[in-house]
């Protein structure tokens, strides 16, 4: 210890110094306004130029569409291309709840619009047979035996167990380029190369 005073400023002292100072209260507003224009679609604050921000926005919806994808693989893959724009769309002036719930919530919505892939319909029925999720709180396991359907496709869990009895029905895959025209029953024609 060098017996010097701590610098002005820093340490508990300092910080209850500061708890009436009005200039406090303004920056914690204008944080707050920063955040929710942001991640939650709120007016963009005044004394931030439009452009940077609509870029840093537009970052932020790119990686939280990441964070969602990789709790819901399935849907995010079926949706293809499509994904990062369906994403965005959906959650432009929805605030963050968490990587799981946003992408329930995703795919409830998109169930509702008839927009759901045969995969993601999977995935929501797999998800909603183990969990119970009513769109305000947090998802919490079942207890009882359960049975979900969605998109076509229906599951059942017994035990904690996940049996998907019926699949969505899927698209049928191309044939590959010099193929004999007969549909592969296992499926394989799409992976299977000469």
């Amino acid at each position: 210890m060098t017996g010097a005073p701590p610098p002005a400023g820093n340490g508990p002292r300092a910080a209850v110094d500061r708890a009436g100072d009005p200039t406090t209260g303004r920056l914690a507003q204008r944080q707050a306004e920063l955040v929710a224009a942001l991640v939650a679609g709120g007016p963009p604050p005044a004394g931030f130029a439009p452009g940077p921000l609509a870029a840093t926005r537009a970052a932020l919806l790119r990686k939280r569409a990441g964070e969602v994808a990789r709790h819901w693989p399935l849907l995010a893959a079926g949706l293809g291309a499509g994904w990062p724009s369906t994403f965005a769309d959906w959650a432009a002036n929805r605030p963050t709840v968490g990587s799981l719930r946003d992408g329930w919530d995703l795919a409830r919505a998109l169930r509702e619009r008839g927009a759901l892939p045969p995969a993601g319909a999977e995935e929501l029925v797999a998800r909603e047979v183990v969990l119970r999720y009513d769109g305000r709180s947090t998802p919490r396991p079942r207890r009882l035996p359960a049975v979900a359907r969605a998109g076509g496709a229906v599951a059942a869990q017994i035990a904690g167990r996940v049996r998907l009895l019926r699949p969505a029905p899927r698209p049928p895959a191309a044939l590959p380029a010099g193929g004999d025209g007969v549909p592969d029953a296992a499926g394989s024609a799409a992976w299977i190369s000469d």
